[in-house]
């Protein structure tokens, strides 16, 4: 397993999810939390690929900068987008790291933190369908135009700290438009490794508490090895030839 998680990555993966998920250890008599963080990616052939798993005390700076240097070390190259869940420390890191490349913010996990601050029931529905008519414009302007009219209805419906969340932080949500039409239904949110964290949550649950970090690690890279050589891994997940001819165009075509 040890081999298995610092082989080299080799190639290109230019769109990489970052996640990580919290497991229970026994320390001292006590019940602590250990961090696993996890790295997938969609390869130049468009297959995806585990890129990394490592043990991370808490989802802080100092664990995700680890985590992305062992991911650079180890050959990460050409990373065009990072997808992942806002968590302050990650999104430093990836600064630091791979300064080149743009952060999407998961979609899903925006409009669960817009939820939290909507009273459930009519209110709650309302709001849902009004975020994804933000997300369903043809380019990223129309979003912007969008978003702007949301957060005028979300003030008229005296959900003032929905408004303001939508307004500040739907932004980060739009580096997807960036990218070709083709991908944007999977480059927008973090679900293709959401699915691999609940399958390890599934997988862990049955111990309860791992006596150590390293218990918790090995037995989450083992699992992700087997999917990974599964038909998990074997099947095209993106035709990354729209992604080249996107390069390929003048700068002002893209932009526009």
């Amino acid at each position: 397993i040890e081999a298995w998680r610092n082989q080299p990555i080799e190639g290109e993966h230019a769109y990489v999810y970052l996640d990580g998920i919290s497991l229970k250890r026994s320390w001292g008599g006590e019940v602590k939390n250990v961090a696993v963080l996890v790295a997938i990616g969609v390869n130049q052939d468009g297959f995806r690929d585990v890129l990394g798993i490592a043990e991370g005390c808490k989802e802080d700076k100092a664990g995700w900068s680890g985590f992305l240097q062992h991911l650079k070390a180890r050959g990460l190259k050409e990373v065009k987008l990072i997808i992942s869940d806002k968590c302050l420390g990650l999104i430093e890191s990836i600064a630091e790291y791979y300064p080149e490349a743009r952060w999407q913010r998961c979609m899903v996990h925006f409009y669960r933190n817009v939820f939290t601050l909507v009273p459930s029931g009519a209110k709650l529905k309302q709001v849902a369908l009004m975020l994804k008519a933000i997300h369903a414009q043809e380019d990223r302007k129309a979003a912007e135009s969008k978003q702007r009219e949301i957060v005028e209805k979300l003030q008229a419906m005296k959900l003032g700290a929905a408004a303001e969340l939508v307004a500040e932080g739907c932004g980060e949500t739009f580096s997807y438009y960036q990218f070709p039409k083709e991908h944007w239904i999977r480059i927008r949110t973090n679900n293709p490794l959401e699915r691999l964290m609940r399958e390890l949550r599934r997988r862990t649950r049955v111990v309860g508490c791992f006596p150590d970090g390293n218990s918790a690690l090995m037995l989450s890279a083992a699992r992700l090895r087997h999917i990974a050589g599964s038909k998990w891994g074997t099947r095209r997940y993106l035709d990354m030839s729209h992604l080249r001819q996107m390069q390929d165009q003048p700068e002002a075509t893209v932009g526009a």
